[in-house]
């Protein structure tokens, strides 16, 4: 929320500087995250007090050596008015007429500092005297551009008539901006008088509030308009105001100017008065233009109906879409259909526009839940819905009603109506809480005195009342009945009283105190231990650690298996969402890879290369339980070139199954996990062929692979291998051991021979490899497979497997008859339980 601080001192006086004030406001707990100037001090331009000033220009006259240029003559309140050359557009409809009214604009002189106006960007500039087509001139109107207010410098910056010639426009318009982060339970506070509620609490001052009177000369506002609340629990009130024979047009220029500060962007002085009100009371109004819903009506006063939709039903909102409505959303409607979404947006069809005689004014009161959903079902946030959201109290629709209407009446010419229809359906009840000095020593931790916890209260506008002690207790602790105002909704019990009173008394001035016991035992976390520990082994590997959300859509699950093929996924129930935070996030996620085939989508769009995986939970469904099991998975992703880009020689091959079954053998083995096996294992979202299972201690640790063609093609990714796996966190701890055994290097060097095997094609190298460890143990210390070979002369349906075999004995030097024994007991095992044949030299070795 941005807050202007000249609008603010409206209604309070401050007399800390920005900063100290932003500091006051922060540790109140409104975090203010930034202070912007604009043409005062310490702003990115600086307004002049001596050259930059308010001018009036009394004449506009033709320059004689040029058609495209005027000569203005300016009166800026020092000695004789200036005659000044400008090319303004704004200006040329003055040459034909004088302006009816003052006509004021920000005036620069000789020397002042200014944005230039002609170049891109923000150039700064001296303004120096110089003879213009033959005239000289040393002074300038100035356009928002040359001001550093925006970029428009197409015409002159017009000011409002009763801006005082010859003040400092530092003094006039100058301003410092707030930019306020808002918790939402700071409701209150979303709003220029609710801050100013806050400064005056926080500083000892006293709050002014705005008039809200306003005078009401026209017909009876029930004779023009009707009110029929259907849904009470989604409208509690609902009040109207009509203002006839209004003047649709731009709103005078302090109010443009505020609600640019703010954020806002200017449209016309009806909608501008609605938007200005709402930042200011924290109310949110709309203007409908009164003579199109008698239109609708048939030419009879309209009737405005609070309802739900009904099916089928569709509305074309104010930014020109056409919108279906769901039954859940609460509408405006007149006897003819919608008109507006409650709380969110207004229809086209009423807009108020240039035509506009005559508006009715509404100021309703929303459940705060329901416009809640409105808003993000239909992806339409808005400066209203976003304070509906939070929770109004239906106290603010007639004060907010009211002053906007004045403003009609001021700034448009209409006429008021007599009286406001007013529909209350379900009065809000008042909460009275009880709180005592002793309640608030108790939870605070510290005494605060009983005058101040009162002052406190009192000035952000609690109703404070001594509780009538017992007759035999008359020295008991101070108590008191508190009334809770309007605008709090969040305060529902004595403890949000007490935290008020902290927020205000200041969290620095908290005494610090020191434990009266000892501290607890510490307690270390495995769980988190071992996480950090898989994500420290897979960043050493060259992956990148992403996070995804953990609420998907279904048919995201339902694209990780070929078309008419068992889906694994989505043949689990789903732990679904009753109201989700968007269509495309309704359920809890059964696997990583959803999350992960998304960011690797979106990554392959601006690089060729991604490498990711992320540790995070699944959500299983438990039989009988309404809650799931939530096991923890890791889920990686390769896909692109082997080795990044570089101008040394590199591998710029695409990555394949066997970087993947690298990365996770780095982990596995960096995990100290004995007996790791990968068995070949088809699996639907694999390619067929290019996918393994992982195994050890005789539980399944996961699946890897090449993801299959047809499920690449349905996440669109681009035409190359993309390589996955989704391991089981839990097993891996399970299996992982803290303590480590290690071995002393060897004394003695290794024997090291080549041995080459003829296998049928269906023998994994990884078993023929075992059976070598077996058959050698303790002497064969390493199995090395170097070599697979397929063809002649290797007869068909087997393969060649060499391996490298390591020798070595802890104490000696073995000898060759040794070696040769042990050769011979590797090959006899290898024949007797694989049928593999010792491949002679003979036959290509």
């Amino acid at each position: 929320m941005r807050v202007p601080l000249r609008w603010l001192q409206e209604y309070v006086r401050i007399d800390l500087s920005p900063e100290e004030l932003a500091e006051r406001l922060t540790l109140a707990g409104l975090e203010v995250t930034a202070i912007e100037r604009f043409g005062v001090p310490g702003a990115p331009l600086e307004w002049d007090r001596e050259r930059i000033v308010v001018g009036q220009v009394l004449r506009v006259e033709r320059h004689p050596n040029a058609d495209r240029l005027l000569l203005a003559t300016v009166d800026y309140g020092r000695g004789e008015p200036k005659v000044v050359v400008t090319g303004a557009p704004n200006l040329f409809p003055f040459l034909e007429r004088p302006p009816e009214r003052p006509l004021k604009v920000a005036f620069a002189l000789e020397g002042a500092t200014l944005y230039d106006g002609h170049q891109p960007g923000w150039v700064k500039m001296t303004l120096q005297g110089r003879a213009i087509r033959g005239v000289y001139s040393d002074a300038m109107v100035c356009s928002e551009k040359e001001l550093g207010i925006s970029e428009d410098h197409e015409g002159i910056l017009l000011l409002d008539p009763e801006a005082p010639v010859g003040m400092p426009l530092a003094d006039y318009m100058g301003d410092v901006v707030l930019e306020i982060d808002l918790t939402p339970n700071l409701a209150h506070a979303f709003s220029i008088i609710g801050v100013a509620r806050e400064v005056a609490a926080l500083t000892g001052k006293r709050l002014r509030y705005p008039p809200t009177v306003v005078k009401a000369l026209g017909p009876a506002a029930r004779r023009l308009v009707g009110i029929r609340i259907e849904d009470p629990e989604g409208c509690p009130r609902y009040a109207a105001m009509v203002i006839q024979d209004v003047r649709v047009g731009p709103s005078p220029y302090w109010m443009q100017w505020r609600l640019r500060l703010c954020g806002m962007r200017p449209i016309n002085n009806i909608v501008d008065i609605t938007n200005y009100v709402m930042l200011e009371w924290g109310q949110p109004l709309h203007a409908f233009d009164y003579d199109r819903l008698v239109e609708r009506a048939g030419g009879r006063p309209p009737t405005i109906i609070v309802r739900r939709a009904r099916p089928g039903e569709r509305i074309r909102t104010l930014d020109g879409m056409e919108r279906d409505l769901d039954p859940e959303d609460l509408l405006i409607c007149d006897e003819a259909g919608p008109i507006a979404i409650a709380g969110v947006m207004g229809g086209a069809e009423t807009e108020v526009g240039e035509a506009t005689r005559a508006v009715l004014l509404e100021s309703a009161n929303f459940d705060f839940i329901s416009i809640r959903r409105t808003a993000a079902r239909h992806k339409l946030p808005s400066e209203a819905s976003a304070r509906f959201g939070r929770g109004i109290h239906p106290a603010l629709t007639l004060p907010a009603a009211r002053r906007a209407a004045a403003f009609m009446q001021r700034l448009a010419d209409g006429v008021v109506a007599r009286g406001i229809v007013d529909a209350y359906a379900r009065k809000a009840r008042r909460v009275t809480l009880p709180l005592s000095a002793q309640d608030v020593e108790r939870v605070l931790g510290f005494a605060i005195p009983p005058r101040e916890i009162e002052r406190i209260l009192r000035a952000l506008e609690f109703r404070v009342e001594p509780a009538r002690p017992p007759a035999r207790s008359r020295s008991a602790p101070a108590a008191w009945r508190v009334t809770v105002p309007d605008h709090r909704l969040d305060c529902q019990r004595p403890e949000d009283l007490i935290e008020e009173v902290a927020r205000i008394w200041g969290y620095d001035r908290m005494p610090e105190t020191r434990l009266r016991d000892l501290l607890p035992p510490q307690r270390g976390n495995p769980a988190w231990a071992f996480e950090e520990r898989v994500r420290d082994i897979l960043v050493a590997c060259g992956l990148q650690e992403v996070i995804t959300y953990a609420l998907i859509h279904p048919d995201e699950e339902a694209r990780l298996a070929p078309p008419g093929v068992a889906n694994p996924y989505t043949a689990l129930d789903y732990v679904r969402l009753i109201n989700p935070i968007s269509e495309e996030r309704t359920v809890l996620r059964h696997t990583l890879l959803p999350g992960l085939l998304r960011t690797l989508r979106a990554n392959l769009r601006f690089r060729e290369r991604v490498a990711i995986f992320e540790v995070g939970k699944v959500f299983l469904p438990r039989p009988g339980e309404a809650l799931p099991e939530e096991p923890r998975r890791i889920g990686i992703a390769l896909t692109g070139p082997r080795d990044p880009a570089s101008w040394l020689p590199v591998d710029r091959g695409r990555m394949d199954f066997f970087d993947l079954k690298g990365v996770v053998e780095a982990l596995l083995e960096r995990l100290h996990i004995p007996g790791v096996a990968f068995e070949r294992a088809e699996h639907p979202s694999l390619h067929p062929g290019r996918g393994a299972e992982v195994k050890a201690g005789g539980r399944s640790l996961g699946i890897l692979g090449e993801l299959h063609p047809l499920v690449r093609r349905a996440w669109e990714l681009p035409d190359q291998p993309v390589l996955i796996a989704e391991l089981d966190l839990e097993a891996l701890q399970a299996l992982a051991s803290i303590a480590h055994v290690f071995e002393a290097v060897p004394r003695v060097p290794p024997v090291v021979e080549d041995l080459a095997f003829i296998v049928p094609e269906s023998v994994p190298a990884a078993a023929l490899a075992a059976v070598l460890r077996e058959a050698g143990a303790p002497l064969v210390r390493e199995v090395r497979l170097f070599d697979v070979y397929q063809g002649p002369p290797i007869p068909p349906g087997h393969r060649s497997l060499a391996f490298t075999v390591f020798y070595q004995a802890e104490d000696r030097t073995l000898t060759d008859r040794e070696v040769a024994a042990l050769r011979e007991r590797l090959i006899r095992a290898a024949a007797e339980r694989l049928g593999a044949v010792v491949r002679q030299k003979e036959e290509g070795m």
